[in-house]
């Protein structure tokens, strides 16, 4: 499969890309690379190989998923520009 101008002029446009003759120039060859790169990865034999999500086996490193207030509620009261009762006090908006 490879590409040509029209075809880089017609995915630019679906794209709403503005694109110069020389880009669209530029463009097609590096397609046509990538392409051929598909093409290439398509023949290997992949028969039995288990899809991988990474490519070494690793753990993640996960904490505990505990819920909690972390224990800084007047810490972070100090920046609210009104607190009260140990909230953040806002004006009221609906009547």
């Amino acid at each position: 499969m490879s590409v040509d101008t029209a075809t880089v002029r017609h995915i630019a446009r679906l794209a709403r890309l503005e694109m110069s003759d020389a880009e669209v120039e530029a463009t097609v060859p590096e397609l046509n690379n990538i392409l051929g790169w598909v093409e290439q990865l398509a023949e290997v034999n992949t028969d039995g190989v288990e899809p991988l999500t990474a490519v070494i086996d690793q753990k993640l490193r996960l904490r505990d998923d505990v819920i909690n207030d972390g224990n800084v509620r007047d810490a972070v009261l100090l920046n609210a520009p009104d607190a009260q009762h140990g909230f953040f006090a806002v004006p009221k908006v609906i009547e």
